[in-house]
């Protein structure tokens, strides 16, 4: 099984240009007009071009916002270099709102990305 994690942006080339300068993602296909498969290594994002107030599904009476919202659901991006990640995803666009470094266990920051969807980032080796 592969498992490939779908995030709604506004709009595809804004969310393209997001996760290529933040973390290495190249679109490798388009198998629908709004909908573009990414690849990193062995990493796959999906992006889904939804407009802001859409509804997310039939009968529901939430609209898809772009502004910071809270899911249950988000992304771990897990990295060699913690700091020089975070540096390149803030450069990006992304928004820290945590960092955790703490002795003995890898450093973790907490983020959202232009979209307002959290992910973190989170260094593979304790300092």
């Amino acid at each position: 099984m592969r498992v490939t994690v779908s995030i709604d942006v506004p709009s595809l080339e804004e969310g393209i240009a997001f996760y290529g300068s933040a973390f290495g993602f190249v679109e490798t296909s388009r198998p629908h007009p709004g909908y573009a498969v990414l690849s990193e290594g062995e990493a796959t994002l999906g992006l889904l071009a939804k407009p802001a107030g859409s509804s997310p599904a039939k009968g529901s009476a939430d609209v898809r916002k772009y502004d910071r919202h809270w899911t249950p659901i988000h992304v771990d991006f897990r990295v060699a270099d913690f700091e020089e990640a975070l540096a390149r995803a803030l450069g990006a666009g992304a928004k820290s709102e945590q960092v955790h470094r703490m002795p003995g266990y890898p450093p973790v920051a907490f983020c959202s990305d232009p979209f307002g969807h959290g992910f973190c980032i989170v260094g593979s080796a304790p300092l």
